[in-house]
């Protein structure tokens, strides 16, 4: 029964015109339904060939729009390493709408010291970013304490007699 399945076999290879038992060369050929198919992959790049994750993610992001959301997140996660420890342990970003950076710092007098280096760290975030990242900085120092409690309030100056 084998051997005649590879009678038939032999009979239908020499039909189409191949010679039984010959080894294919692993070339472009034509298939049955006339499209052209390549053997083998080589060892240029090639389409099938994996992807690293970093390409194919900015790839996306790229087509999806997100370039300029993925920018404007790196100055939050790269913040210590754009202006630099000592102002990054006493300065942190809140917020950044339409090229303005909020900014928080840890004391007052530290406001005044990130005020007077605004053009610099503007200078070091777009060395770091890119132009048009960060186009103003607005640099708030502590808030001071309130004494509103709870959802009532009563108008007017509040306790002025605490500390005196």
């Amino acid at each position: 029964m084998a051997r005649d399945a590879l009678r038939a076999a032999q009979a239908a290879a020499a039909a189409r015109g191949h010679r039984p038992g010959a080894a294919t060369t692993g070339k472009w050929r034509r298939s049955s339904r006339g499209a052209r198919r390549r053997g083998w992959s080589g060892s240029g790049a090639d389409d099938r060939d994996p992807q690293p994750l970093g390409r194919l993610a900015a790839k996306m992001a790229k087509s999806q729009g997100w370039n300029e959301q993925l920018v404007s997140a790196s100055v939050f996660g790269r913040w210590a390493e754009l202006v630099g420890a000592d102002v990054a342990e006493h300065a942190t970003p809140i917020s950044l709408k339409d090229g303005e950076l909020t900014v928080a710092a840890s004391s007052t007098a530290w406001a005044t010291q990130l005020r007077t280096l605004q053009r610099q760290l503007l200078g070091k975030i777009a060395a770091g970013l890119g132009p048009n990242v960060v186009r103003r900085m607005k640099i708030q120092g502590p808030s001071a304490p309130t004494w509103r409690k709870g959802p009532r309030h009563a108008p007017g100056r509040g306790p002025r007699d605490t500390y005196g």
